[in-house]
């Protein structure tokens, strides 16, 4: 398509846990120029494996791969220049009036379409329900658990979204941390510990917030954060497993390497 591979530059919309597998895919297949756009407050509940930390440490790393945030898009060359991928806070995407994407990403997962559209590259990729492959991206990668995920879907869309969480371990809705009511979440625990079936985790304005299975906590806003009723406060793995914590998921890399599929296929037309 006349760009090298190692020149292409990509904007990844979100920076969570699966937009953050995306990164890593593509940086490790030296894909490097990479800039994902965040909130001011990100919600990612998978903090070691997201990139959106950068936001608040202004660096953070994920399975080897570290990210750097960017107060102007005048910075992102001389974060690249040390090997970086960058973050920048821009959550009305105004990053991609200033700079010309070679590939942007739809990494949000809202389970809808925010403003995608073609036009906002040579090659446009969104991830899960909401986005229509051939209308408002080149291509949909299926984001629901079973035996399409992964799949590259150049006509038509994603599955719906289930409203339930994917089975780990046999657990699905169980797992996860909802919040009772909006306010403020105040929890002494951090990602990786332990915990038990009717442990209290913390509480959202006062209101407790019980595990109802046993396990480790995979996930967990940070202390302090405010959100709104039902917003999800954490993730129990009821593997038990403390080193599953700090590492992409299974679900996460098979959909960073449908996206990098859906590169390489693109560009070395």
């Amino acid at each position: 398509m006349g760009v090298l591979l190692p020149e292409l530059t990509i904007c990844i919309k979100g920076a969570g846990e699966m937009a953050s597998a995306v990164a890593c895919r593509l940086f490790n297949a030296n894909l490097t120029r990479i800039v994902m756009l965040e909130t001011a407050q990100p919600l990612a509940v998978r903090r070691r494996v997201a990139f959106s930390e950068a936001v608040y440490q202004r660096r953070h790393q994920v399975e080897g791969v570290t990210a750097g945030l960017v107060d102007s898009v005048e910075d992102i060359r001389s974060v690249w220049q040390r090997r970086e991928l960058v973050v920048r806070v821009d959550p009305d995407w105004r990053s991609l009036d200033q700079i010309r994407f070679d590939v942007v990403i739809d990494a949000v997962l809202a389970k809808a379409n925010l403003g995608t559209t073609l036009q906002d590259a040579s090659l446009v990729i969104g991830l899960g329900p909401g986005f229509d492959a051939g209308r408002d991206v080149h291509a949909v990668i299926e984001t629901n658990r079973g035996h399409n995920l992964g799949r590259i879907i150049t006509h038509g869309c994603a599955d719906a979204d289930t409203g339930v969480p994917g089975d780990i371990g046999g657990v699905t809705r169980d797992r996860v941390l909802r919040a009772p009511v909006a306010g403020a979440f105040s929890t002494p625990l951090r990602i990786g510990a332990k915990v038990t079936k009717g442990q209290a985790l913390g509480s959202v304005a006062g209101q407790p917030v019980h595990a109802a299975i046993d396990g480790v906590l995979r996930g967990l806003l940070r202390s302090g954060t405010r959100v709104p009723a039902r917003a999800k406060l954490g993730d129990i793995d009821p593997r038990a497993e403390p080193a599953y914590c700090g590492t992409v998921s299974d679900k996460a890399r098979a959909i960073g390497g449908a996206v990098l599929e859906v590169v390489l296929r693109y560009f070395n037309q």
